[in-house]
This record gives structure tokens, C-alpha cells and sequence, in this order.
């Protein structure tokens, strides 16, 4: 397929569609795994029977409700997958689903019991009632942004969605009952077959869940049966098998975290574990001690080439909720099953749940906010590669005790002694710091010192964690004021980053309605947060220490431009340490005028400038020479798909005597003031 084609599919439903994050002013998407049965398309009438797997992004409400097995017919257009898809194709739909006959009975079985849980837990507080259905059965339709991006910094991702660990506790307690009533092996492994059956249906039948399933069950039959030699081949079988019924998971991450996890489980684990008994370590903190460590050693090297960090928190915070996640799953588990008979009783299980959830929702609070958590590390395969060769050595080294002894003195000093540099000196923030435009990617947010842990923002960009990831680089507890210069997702698609941990007591933006859905995420983000909100315009000011912020445009609202909403964007003077800063969002040419031709001569003029819209093509040059700026940082993201910045604009720019500096190659960049002027630090860097 070279092209969209329109055409009419018959598709059965693989897993429950996920709700994906619209862009502004685009209705919700719906992304369904679907298996494509037949497909008719307007230049051949006559039905196509294909066996293929495809994917639905489906706009209809409808498809939420959609549950595993569900057959439809759906009618949009046939597209191409991308690039190392495994997919045959991937179809765009508007209209609902023409829905024939009903899921199979055990799939709306499991799919009352999902709902039951989470009417369960809608009585819990927000955090932890939106983690235990995802704990349980990988649902994470509540789960707050902000706490999986702590789980993501403490390394405790993978307890968001259903793990081996959650299949391996199940299969767990059902092993001990039926060995308590003295069972034979053989209806020992069939209740265990039947229960784990059972447990992939009510997780959903997903990928993701099925892999669980069968690295959890390897992973207990080697360590139950302490047979580690004898579980290898059925990991590596287990491995094999998955792949050939579903090739996608070789490509998938995922999935090899999860065989390097049970890998470690089954290779490292039970000899650290009876290592520490020998030293006199209780039996129960041994295996906790172990097994997080172990798993944790052999998916170091992917996380790294992934993260591009390495997480020194990873081990202490998983092994601080180990204790918690069995009686959390357990019980959440319980709710979801008594649910449908005994409501109030699912209420209260769930209620006892939320106890050991939400002391996961405290690790995973306080480790992501622990200073120096990670160590930067080189990312992609050579990376991990790197990582892998020097874990694989220590490995076999430390079984030499002199080696051991060695590599842990080396460490404790190497933690020792870097600590407390990395804590109480930085390099970062510089000191005597102005303005700090943050690496958010192709997006915009830009800080400004208002004190001592407090500032003012002015955009987010378009994701919470990078903008949330600079603010607490720059050690910002308090945000005085949040300003939104227009609503593109690139500028407030991180709001939620921003107010994440810290209070904020004000947000201003442009009375623009434009994008609607961008204009509504921030109000809601404020009504949410208790914060007041205010539409602003020319002549607006604010002053807060040695701050003061003057709205210089829009003068008045334009209308026919190239964009409305970019040329409707505020367009900030901002006076600080006796320093201008010109902050002018994505105001093109026809606001850049406006503003020329409205403002008195020298206004506009600033020692540091924002360059507009990511140093796009679309300036005024008449207005970059009106600011005629000494520092001009561009905030744009690696290799974008805009072409930003502009070369043409950069080297007029520069001609005109600023020194240009971009975050796509610098990082974040900070405007200080210094005894001999401006200078410009970036982090790792310094640019005079």
C-alpha cells in the first residue's frame, strides 16, 4: 500500500483499546489491537480474507467499551504500517463499530470483574486507587501521570501493569493451598494451569500479559522446585515459543526485560540468596534482599541503553515494596472477584488493598525526588553493551573473595565520595542565574528566578516529566506564577509537569479560544490544582522580588494570519537582576509587526531573547534587530520535523552580535549575571 485506501474490514478484537493522548482541539483516539478477517475496499468490491493483526485508531466512543474477542465490521481508511511494524496495517476510523453477536462469555466474565474493581476502588484516594487495578490487572485508566513518572524514575515501572512478579504471587498462593490439602502432582498442576488460565483472562489476554504469564510461571517452577538447571530450558522453550506466535515481541523491550528479569530470578538469585544465609542474614530478608538485586543486575544494561541514566535507586526502592506488592495484589484480586456477589465486601478488600499500594505510592514518591538518583550513562546499544561487558566481568570476578572485597570498597568510596559533591555542588543551577530556557524537546518552557526556590514559568512544553525533570534541577519548590503564552500542545502539554510536587499560585495565559482542547487542559489542570486563573493582555504586569513581567502583545487580537493562535501568543518583557529578557512564544511575522509598529522605539529592546517559534523561518527581521539581543537561546527539539531552527535566522542572529546558543545541542541554558556582564552556562558548558 502505497497510499490510504477506503475500506470496509471485518475485525476481531485482540485486547481492550487503550485511550491515547489527543492532540489539542482532536477528538480522543482509541488505539485497538485487532485481527483483520476480511477487507473490502472501494477499488475491489469483493471480500480479501486475510489472518493478519492490524491496529484500529478509532475516534467513536465507542471503541472504549470494546472487550478481547468482540467481532465488528468498520469502515475508514486502510494505511500502511510504519517502519518495522509487524502489523499488515493499521486502519483510521470515525465511525463506531457495527458490533456482530457478543465477546466470548469468559471475556465478559473477566470484563464485569475489571469493572467491579474499579468501581471498588473509586471510594480510595486518587494515587492509590488508581495503581491497584493497574497492579492487578494491568488497568491504568486512573493512574495518575505524575506518579508513573515517579514509578518510571525509581525504576518501579513495571509494577503499573500486570509483571511475572503478579502472576508468580497468584500462582503462589494457589501452589501453597492445594499442597496444603496434600494434593498429587497432578491436580496440583492442573488447579495451578486452571488458576493461571484464569488470571490471563482477567488481565486481559494482552501481549503483555501473556508474556507475564509465562516468565512468572517459569520463574516459580525454578524457584519453588529450586531447580534452577531444569527451569533454564523451560525458559529458554518458553522464550522460543512466545516468538514464533508472536514475532513482535523480539523487537519489544518489554519483553526483554521481562526474560532477563526471570533469567536473573533463576540464574543469580538463588546462589545470592543462599550466600546471604551463610553470613547469618534471616531466610525472608535473603530472598528480599536477592531476588530485586539479582533481577535489577541483569536488566541494568537495557534500562541504561534505554534511559540513557543509570538509576542508583532502583534496588533500595524495589526492595522497600517488595513486602507490599503480594498483600496488594492479593487483595486486589479479591475485590475483583467478589465484586459481582458481595459488592460491599469488594469495597472493603480493596480498602484493605489500598493500605501496602499506597506504601508503594510513597517509595515511588520520595525515590523519584531523591537528589542525584541517577548517574548520566552513554545510551542506545553501545551503551548497554558497555554496561553488559562490565557487569558481565564483575560477575564473574567477584567470586573471588579478595575481587569482592575490592570492587566493594571501590564502590563505597567511589558513593561516598561523589555524593556529597553531586548534593551540595552540583554545577547546577549556576549560581546568580537569570533565566533558564529547559531541554523539553521541540517545545518551549522557560524559567525565571523569582527567589530562593521559587520561579516563574513561562510554557510548559509538550510533556510533563521533562519540564517537572528541570524544575527540580534548578531546585524550584514553588512556582509563583505559570504563564501559558498560547495553547499548542508544544507549550502546555507538560502543565501537569509543572504543578507535579510543587504548589502554583497563579496561572495567567491569552484570552484566545484556540486550540479549544489545548485551552481547556490547562483550565482543568488549575480548577484541579485550586489555582486561580487568568486571561490577560497587553499591558498586564506583575512584579514579585527582583521580577517584574510586562505582557507587551498581542495589542489586539489577529485574525487571518499564517496561525491565529501562534500570533495570539503573549509576548512577555521581562526585567530581572537588572536584566531584560524578551520571552515572544511563537509570535510570527504578523504579531512581530504589529508589535514593531505599536510599541515605542526601544521597548522591544533586550539583553537576552527567547527566540520566536524555535527559531522558525516565518521572523521579521526588522523585529530581531529592534531587540538587537547580546544572548539568543532557541528551545527546539533533536532533529525535529519543522526544520527548526532556521539557518538563515540563526546567522542574522548572530551578525547582528548574539551569541545563539540551542538546547537540542546544549541541553538546558541558563542566563547568568556575572561582575564582567551576561554570560550564558549550559549544562556542561559555559559560552561567554
Amino acid at each position: 500500500m502505497d497510499a490510504s485506501i477506503s475500506a470496509r474490514a471485518d475485525v476481531v478484537v485482540r485486547d481492550d483499546p487503550r485511550a491515547l493522548r489527543g492532540r489539542p482541539g482532536l477528538p480522543s483516539t482509541y488505539l485497538v489491537a485487532v485481527d483483520l478477517t476480511t477487507v473490502r475496499s472501494e477499488q475491489s468490491p469483493a471480500a480479501l480474507r486475510l489472518d493478519a493483526r492490524a491496529v484500529v485508531l478509532g475516534t467513536s466512543p465507542e471503541w472504549r467499551s470494546l472487550l478481547p474477542g468482540q467481532r465488528a465490521s468498520v469502515t475508514g481508511k486502510l494505511l500502511p504500517p510504519q517502519g518495522g511494524d509487524l502489523r499488515a496495517a493499521v486502519l483510521s476510523v470515525k465511525l463506531p463499530p457495527a458490533l456482530h453477536g457478543r465477546p466470548p462469555w469468559v471475556q465478559r466474565a473477566a470484563g464485569t470483574l475489571r469493572a467491579g474493581l474499579q468501581r471498588a476502588c473509586e471510594p480510595l484516594p486518587d494515587q492509590a486507587g488508581g495503581l491497584l487495578p493497574g497492579l492487578v490487572v494491568g488497568d491504568t485508566s486512573r493512574l495518575d501521570p505524575d506518579l508513573e513518572e515517579d514509578f518510571r524514575t525509581t525504576g518501579l515501572t513495571h509494577l503499573n501493569a500486570v509483571s511475572g512478579a503478579n502472576v508468580a504471587i497468584v500462582l503462589g498462593v494457589v501452589l501453597f493451598v492445594v499442597r496444603w490439602t496434600r494434593a498429587g502432582p497432578v491436580l496440583t498442576a492442573l488447579v495451578c494451569g486452571l488458576a493461571l488460565v484464569g488470571f490471563v483472562i482477567l488481565a486481559r489476554p494482552s501481549p503483555s500479559v501473556v508474556r507475564a504469564a509465562a516468565m512468572g510461571a517459569i520463574g516459580l517452577i525454578g524457584l519453588a522446585g529450586g531447580r534452577s538447571r531444569a527451569a533454564l530450558p523451560a525458559l529458554a522453550a518458553g522464550v522460543a515459543l512466545l516468538i514464533v506466535v508472536d514475532p513482535e515481541l523480539a523487537g519489544d523491550a518489554g519483553f526483554t526485560l521481562s526474560v532477563l528479569a526471570t533469567s536473573g530470578l533463576l540464574l543469580l538469585a538463588p546462589g545470592w540468596r543462599d550466600g546471604l544465609r551463610r553470613h547469618g542474614c534471616p531466610p525472608g530478608l535473603a530472598e528480599a534482599l536477592a531476588v530485586p538485586a539479582a533481577a535489577q543486575v541483569v536488566c541494568g544494561p537495557v534500562i541504561a541503553g534505554l534511559s540513557r541514566a543509570i538509576s542508583i535507586v532502583a534496588v533500595p526502592a524495589n526492595l522497600l515494596v517488595a513486602p507490599a506488592i503480594a498483600p496488594a495484589t492479593l487483595l486486589g484480586v479479591g475485590a475483583a472477584v467478589l465484586s459481582p456477589v458481595w459488592p460491599a465486601g469488594a469495597e472493603f478488600a480493596a480498602w484493605l488493598g489500598h493500605w501496602p499500594t499506597q506504601w508503594l505510592v510513597l517509595v515511588a514518591t520520595y525515590g523519584a525526588r531523591v537528589p542525584a538518583g541517577s548517574l548520566p550513562w552513554p545510551g542506545g546499544v553501545g551503551g548497554a553493551v558497555l554496561l553488559a561487558v562490565i557487569t558481565a566481568a564483575l560477575l564473574v570476578l567477584g567470586r573471588r573473595p579478595v575481587v569482592r572485597r575490592l570492587v566493594a570498597v571501590v564502590a563505597l568510596g567511589g558513593v561516598l565520595g561523589a555524593l556529597p559533591v553531586r548534593l551540595l555542588a552540583t554545577g547546577w543551577p549556576p549560581p546568580h542565574w537569570l533565566v533558564v530556557a529547559c531541554a523539553v524537546g521541540q517545545g518551549d518552557a522557560v524559567v525565571l528566578t523569582a527567589g530562593s526556590g521559587r520561579a516563574v514559568v513561562v510554557d510548559a512544553g509538550p510533556e510533563p516529566s521533562t519540564v517537572d525533570q528541570c524544575l527540580r534541577r534548578l531546585g524550584v519548590r514553588q512556582v509563583v506564577l505559570f504563564v501559558v503564552s498560547h495553547f499548542h500542545i508544544d507549550h502546555m502539554g507538560g502543565t501537569a509537569g509543572v504543578f507535579h510536587g510543587r504548589p502554583v499560585l497563579a496561572v495567567v495565559a491569552p484570552d484566545w479560544p484556540e486550540p479549544a482542547r489545548g485551552r481547556a487542559d490547562v483550565v482543568r489542570q488549575a480548577e484541579r490544582a485550586r489555582t486561580p486563573m487568568y486571561f490577560v493582555g497587553a499591558g498586564w504586569r506583575y512584579a514579585v522580588g527582583r521580577l517584574e513581567l510586562t505582557v507587551l502583545g498581542p495589542v489586539e487580537p489577529l485574525h487571518g494570519t499564517t496561525s491565529d493562535p501562534d500570533n495570539n501568543s503573549l509576548v512577555l518583557r521581562a526585567r530581572v537582576g537588572g536584566r531584560v529578557v524578551l520571552l515572544s512564544g511563537d509570535a510570527e511575522v504578523e504579531e512581530q509587526r504589529e508589535l514593531r509598529a505599536r510599541l515605542p522605539p526601544g521597548e522591544l529592546r533586550a539583553d537576552v531573547l527567547k527566540v520566536p517559534h524555535h527559531g522558525s523561518p516565518n521572523q521579521d527581521r526588522a523585529f530581531l534587530g529592534a531587540v538587537d539581543p547580546a544572548v539568543a537561546l532557541v528551545s527546539v527539539g533533536i532533529h525535529n520535523d519543522y526544520g527548526h531552527p532556521n539557518a538563515a535566522v540563526l546567522s542574522f542572529l548572530a551578525q547582528g552580535g548574539a551569541r545563539v546558543l540551542r538546547t537540542d545541542q546544549s541541553g538546558d541554558l541558563a542566563a547568568i549575571a556575572t561582575d564582567n556582564g551576561l554570560a550564558v552556562v549550559a549544562r556542561g558548558g559555559r559560552h561567554e
